[in-house]
């Protein structure tokens, strides 16, 4: 993304935090295939077969973070962030309504792992029961809480995790491995 189109996507969100009700329309076609993107991240570690889809999620999201006239975005790095809890909000609704409506059956499964190569040695959740986990997890350490949502739930390098929440790459790793455990431990006394 280049200098120029950052700059006009932070000038858009402050234009919309400062109630310029135009804004959400500029604003969409500047972050759609970045919002895109992060929903396909998401829909990675989803099972086939899912009844929301990524368009509808981005939608959704979307509408969430522009919707409320008290929403302040300090800049582009902090809308995507917030689109990513809100994303995760809605899949784990989501889930939820479907679980009740199922009474269980058919729950949707994740894998909390780093990678595929590592499988074998993946906690096998369903998405409700990590978000639970994930919210305990937050009020533990807020840092560590964002760390596995834009990790595992959308898929973001450790790299670009470390720019999203300006900390550095080793910060990432280490609270990532930290995270991890903890929620397995969280997860398995469940």
């Amino acid at each position: 993304m280049s200098q120029d189109h950052q700059s006009e996507v932070t000038q858009i969100l402050r234009s919309l935090s400062a109630g310029d009700e135009s804004a959400a329309q500029r604003l969409l076609p500047h972050v759609y295939d970045q919002l895109r993107a992060l929903a396909g991240g998401f829909f990675r570690r989803q099972a086939p077969g899912h009844t929301l889809q990524p368009t509808a999620l981005v939608h959704e999201a979307f509408l969430k973070l522009v919707s409320h006239p008290e929403s302040e975005f300090s800049g582009r790095r902090h809308f995507y962030d917030v689109a990513a809890m809100a994303m995760r909000q809605l899949l784990a609704d989501h889930a939820r309504q479907r679980k009740t409506a199922k009474r269980g059956d058919g729950a949707l499964r994740v894998t909390l792992d780093d990678s595929a190569a590592v499988a074998a040695t993946a906690l096998d959740v369903d998405l409700v029961s990590l978000d639970d986990a994930m919210r305990k997890l937050g009020q533990l350490d807020r840092r560590q809480e964002r760390i596995v949502e834009l990790r595992f739930l959308a898929g973001l390098s450790v790299e670009d995790t470390a720019e999203v929440l300006g900390i550095s790459p080793r910060t990432v790793k280490r609270d990532w491995q930290m995270a991890r455990a903890w929620l397995r431990r969280e997860l398995n006394a469940d």
